[in-house]
């Protein structure tokens, strides 16, 4: 990345503009000067300016996965974690905590609203707009950068066009948008970018340029399902997976037993999270890899035992996760060597595990491993941790199966719990649509369930809840069973999607703004506040906690 940020201080607003609402050092002299001496008019700014964004978005890039998993009940801080990150968990972090700073978001916007405002978006070369596909790409990093900003204050300052002078940066001045009015503002922004392409870089330190951009329509439906347009939010997650010349089927990844005494596992699922593969991981913040170069990471040193943190971790998987993976059920499929005919077998608690967390389901399994490592000296940790999740430099914020878990929560909200309950169990491709969800449903949904049966088959497209727990389609426990009304069959479904979250997403930073949403959805905020306040487990409920969850003024971080 520093070659690619080379020279990023001199071009477009990328080091000069300050910061909105927290006072401007420039004369406006000076301001007015350096706005008329760059315009970006030349290809070379779309580059710079782009890249500009990307250094930004490296500042946040941290806390974007602390605040939104530390906060939720999957994670659990140990001793060892900095004070910091205690009062994250706890819903007592102040102004002063590093966590807890929006101005650091602010510069992402202040940056992307002085490319927006003085782009040349008429200036063409070969027949093409030069500025369309960066202007695509920002236009959607500012609507990101929002949301953010909404997800963790609740009612923030809202403005389109840079500040440019002093004047202008009283908070006063602009309007308080909450997450839906800014869901709503930034689809109507973005949607006549849904076809444009991704700027294509080619390979910057051995990365894919594409992962650093967030797919337009990928962003579309999250501002849809915020928004709570449904039915929009699952047509743009359909349309993004199903795209004819960038087809994205779910994928078959899995840990799993593959012997029917559960004594051998094989593990195709850990490997997503160090490849860094397109075809699973689709969004990065690209960090440094030396603070020489710039901004690192420091999510390994929270998550993994390193020699940084003399192997003393700061955060594991909680009670609550463990229960919740615990009680899965693991189904296991397969022939009979006497009869040839196949045989389906239930994982039972009579079966003896090397370790709890290889009953239910096993991607905790597969994503956290602790072992022993006995030290002569007293300032190393001799228990060490490793969380695959963090096993790379750069910081996720996309990831396949999250977005295919959004599509089943949007196409459950807009009324299709079958197909919604199908993403889950089965898979969607051409048979299991038609066996799995009635005809009435299939009619209602329309397009929403069209997908192409020669891109997506059974041998690329599984139920996202077979990458922990064996073959879900014979599970048959795990169905809808039969409600009073249909509303109900929504919720138990929607129930569902949230934990398969959970086994899915844990440790990547989604958990606390998933709850959230699901809270507004169903305008309960107790049932975020029972998830969290059963983080230590279904016997350790923490009461105050709740009681101060269930206030939803309280979900938000005190803003600057």
């Amino acid at each position: 990345m520093k070659k690619f940020l080379y020279n990023i201080a001199a071009i477009c607003s990328a080091a000069l503009l300050t910061l909105p609402f927290a006072g401007c050092q420039e004369t406006e002299s000076d301001l007015v000067s350096f706005v008329d001496d760059n315009k970006l008019n030349t290809p070379n700014d779309t580059v710079y300016s782009l890249m500009g964004i990307i250094s930004k978005m490296q500042v946040v890039a941290d806390r974007t996965i602390i605040l939104g998993e530390i906060r939720g009940e999957l994670t659990a801080l140990t001793e060892n974690a900095s004070l910091d990150l205690q009062e994250i968990a706890n819903f007592t972090a102040g102004t002063d905590n590093p966590y807890n700073n929006a101005r650091d978001y602010y510069a992402i916007i202040q940056n992307c609203n002085y490319f927006i405002a003085n782009a040349d978006t008429a200036l063409t070369k070969r027949g093409r707009k030069v500025f369309e596909k960066e202007m695509g790409a920002i236009k959607t990093y500012r609507a990101w950068t929002y949301l953010q900003l909404a997800m963790n204050y609740g009612s923030v300052p809202f403005f389109t066009d840079p500040i440019l002078y002093e004047k202008n940066a009283d908070p006063d001045l602009y309007p308080h948008y909450d997450v839906k009015q800014i869901a709503d503002f930034f689809i109507k922004d973005l949607a006549p970018y849904v076809d444009t392409d991704y700027p294509n870089y080619g390979s910057v330190n051995s990365l894919d340029s594409r992962q650093f951009y967030i797919p337009v329509r990928v962003m579309l439906g999250d501002l849809c399902l915020w928004a709570e347009r449904y039915r929009e939010a699952a047509m743009y997650y359909h349309d993004f997976f199903t795209k004819q010349s960038d087809p994205h089927p779910l994928g078959i990844g899995n840990v799993q037993w593959t012997s029917f005494d559960f004594q051998d596992i094989m593990d195709s699922y850990a490997t997503q999270f160090t490849s860094q593969s397109l075809s699973d991981l689709l969004t990065i913040i690209p960090m440094e890899t030396s603070e020489y170069d710039g901004i690192m990471s420091d999510l390994q040193d929270v998550f993994n035992s390193t020699s940084d943190n003399n192997y003393f971790y700061q955060a594991t998987h909680s009670k609550a996760y463990d229960e919740l993976s615990q009680a899965q059920q693991y189904v296991l499929v397969y022939t009979d060597p006497v009869t040839l005919l196949p045989d389906t077998i239930c994982a039972t608690d009579t079966i003896h595990y090397d370790s709890d967390q290889q009953k239910g389901d096993l991607r905790q399994y597969s994503i956290f491993k602790l072992r022993n490592n006995a030290s002569a000296s007293t300032s190393f940790s001799s228990i060490r941790q490793t969380c695959y999740k963090y096993s790379s430099d750069n910081v996720a914020l996309y990831r396949l199966q999250h977005v295919y878990l959004r599509f089943a929560e949007a196409l459950n909200r807009a009324g299709f719990p079958q197909a919604a309950f199908a993403v889950l169990k089965y898979g969607l491709w051409k048979d299991n649509i038609e066996k799995y969800i009635s005809q009435q449903e299939r009619d209602e949904a329309g397009d929403l369930l069209s997908f192409s049966e020669y891109m997506f088959t059974r041998e690329n497209t599984s139920g996202i809840h077979s990458r922990g727990c064996g073959d879900a389609n014979a599970d048959t426990t795990y169905v809808i069973p039969q409600l009073p009304t249909k509303n109900d069959s929504i919720n138990f479904v929607e129930t569902k999607i949230c934990d398969e979250m959970a086994l899915e997403t844990a440790a990547e930073g989604l958990r606390y703004y998933d709850l959230m949403r699901i809270a507004m959805h169903r305008n309960d905020p107790t049932f975020l506040a029972t998830k969290v306040a059963a983080r230590d487990g279904a016997n350790h409920f923490n009461s105050e906690l709740y009681s101060k969850l269930s206030d939803n003024k309280n979900w938000y971080l005190p803003l600057q």
